[in-house]
């Protein structure tokens, strides 16, 4: 542990990020496996953007959306997976204080962001089947601009909060993290101050605003279904449940994985399964999503 003594206070300058393996063979397993969902994740959502930004037909406010969530997605992805990458390809596993307050702050950032987006991208379909002849009034340009803009910038605010709570707290339990990246939990089990509670309180409070979110995307799916039912013919149902499904479908892998990492019970958590439920939320997502589009 390298740490630096300055006026009686202790300062760790590394954190040690939990290792996916311990034999050569494993680790290089794993550099592999991220380095094949890696790469998938830039392909598919990096096609997603080059065709919704030259195809004109495209220039609409579903996939304008569309392409802010893969840019999203990129970002969140990469953020975690390099990192962890190199540290298996060198068999390394520190991370500086920097970058490990960097890592946090945006992978926060782009998480909270892509939530944002997926409430409003929910709004964007309860307006174009439920008042479709109001749609271009309330979704122009100016507003998809506005709404997207806002979805960004709530995201840059919590990471702001979240991260400067979180690494103004003094750490005295040691610098090691039982995760394979600098998520937030991980780093307030090594406070020794009860001002975490401080940062608990926050994280409660956007728990209650991540549930109202939750509340007001299934009200508006509660609206869109029985709008669709009410489509005398079935080739419009089809239609109408073909660009809602693959909408409500990220959702559900969003806040499924998610719930799954934080709401677990403590009694079944383990470092291992931390790390599998870390990966199902941080991973798989901007992965899958591409290919539900």
């Amino acid at each position: 542990v390298q740490r630096q003594q300055m006026s009686n206070r202790t300062f760790i300058t590394q954190f040690l990020l939990l290792a996916f393996a311990d034999t050569r063979e494993l680790q290089l397993l794993h550099f592999w496996l991220f380095l094949g969902i890696y790469l998938a994740a830039l392909l598919g959502n990096g096609l997603i953007i080059t065709a919704i930004a030259c195809d004109h037909h495209l220039h609409t406010p579903m996939y304008f959306f569309l392409l802010n969530l893969s840019l999203l997605d990129l970002g969140s992805i990469s953020t975690t997976v390099p990192k962890s990458m190199t540290n298996s390809l060198w068999g390394t596993r520190d991370v500086s204080y920097t970058g490990c307050a960097a890592q946090a702050f945006l992978f926060v950032f782009f998480i909270s962001a892509e939530y944002s987006l997926l409430t409003v991208m929910a709004y964007d379909r309860y307006v174009a089947i439920c008042n479709p002849l109001h749609y271009r009034t309330l979704l122009g340009s100016r507003a998809c601009v506005h709404t997207a803009a806002a979805a960004w910038g709530s995201g840059f605010l919590y990471a702001f909060m979240h991260t400067a709570n979180t690494f103004l707290l003094p750490l005295c339990q040691g610098n090691a993290l039982d995760q394979f990246f600098c998520e937030i939990p991980q780093i307030l089990k090594l406070s020794c101050s009860e001002t975490y509670l401080r940062e608990v309180g926050l994280i409660v409070f956007s728990a209650f605003v991540v549930f109202g979110c939750f509340v007001f995307i299934v009200l508006s799916y509660v609206q869109i279904f029985r709008a669709v039912l009410r489509i005398p013919f079935q080739q419009g149902r089809h239609k109408a449940f073909s660009t809602c499904l693959p909408h409500l479908a990220m959702v559900s892998l969003f806040l499924i994985t998610v719930m799954f990492a934080y709401l677990k019970l403590p009694s079944v958590s383990s470092p291992s399964l931390d790390l599998v439920a870390a990966v199902l939320y941080s991973v798989v997502p901007p992965a899958v999503n591409p290919l539900i589009y």
